[in-house]
């Protein structure tokens, strides 16, 4: 027997099935990601034909069968529509949806992962910030709620805490002064160690309260770039349509 469950979560993806019907994705917060089949969601008139897209976020009311979900009714708090008003910014959004699929799991602590997401989405609609700069953001804190971010506290060396003056990409971290040459690694200015520091550090709702200066964020976002090439090895179908 099956039962209706309140999720509270995130719409990333939606694929038609039949004439009338979807099947969305949604991060939750209690069930990580999950598959759910919305019945009459392309229906004019039905009560899911504006929940069942991507971006809503809001309260799913599903009902779980033995290995599916239905979505019954939904209560959306925000469907970030501001997004579709420019190109790029709902490219970037299309961007971050898919990361966040590719990195939720099913029956899975995604808390942090949805927080991550919700705030970076209005971080792009708040224009407060260079789009380039929120991907950055999100890519390093992504990598961080998976364990996988490089690590800048320390030297991978010797250990040491202070004048981390190198990255080495071959490490996945920081090299001090004092072993550059034998570890290797490119200079790194103290502003962006700050700056990846902070992210990998901050909780989620303190993410997007910074700038950085342009010659900064430049060496920010190709470290960056370049991790990501090393040990991600994924490439993203929606990011072709980025800047």
């Amino acid at each position: 027997m099956g039962f209706n469950i309140v999720l509270t979560g995130m719409v990333l993806s939606a694929i038609p099935v039949g004439e009338y019907d979807k099947r969305i994705t949604i991060l939750t917060k209690e069930r990580g990601k999950i598959t759910a089949f919305a019945k009459g969601a392309r229906r004019s008139g039905n009560q899911l034909l504006a929940a069942a897209n991507p971006f809503a976020f809001g309260q799913f009311e599903v009902y779980q069968g033995k290995s599916t979900y239905t979505a019954v009714r939904a209560e959306i708090k925000n469907y970030f529509r501001e997004l579709a008003e420019d190109f790029d910014m709902v490219c970037y959004g299309y961007y971050f949806l898919e990361v966040a699929e590719y990195y939720a799991q099913e029956n899975a602590d995604e808390v942090e992962r949805l927080r991550l997401l919700y705030q970076t989405l209005r971080a792009l609609e708040s224009r407060k910030f260079s789009f380039a700069l929120i991907r950055g953001i999100y890519e390093l804190k992504t990598l961080t709620i998976g364990g996988e971010y490089p690590n800048v506290f320390e030297c991978l060396s010797c250990g040491a805490k202070e004048h981390l003056d190198y990255f080495s990409m071959r490490l996945r971290g920081c090299v001090c002064a004092n072993c550059q040459s034998s570890a290797g690694g490119s200079p790194l200015d103290g502003s962006t160690l700050y700056a990846l520091q902070y992210v990998i550090s901050a909780p989620v709702e303190k993410l997007y309260t910074f700038r950085l200066a342009p010659a900064v964020e430049e060496e920010f976002l190709q470290l960056l770039r370049s991790y990501r090439n090393h040990y991600v090895g994924h490439t993203f179908k929606s990011e072709k349509f980025l800047p």
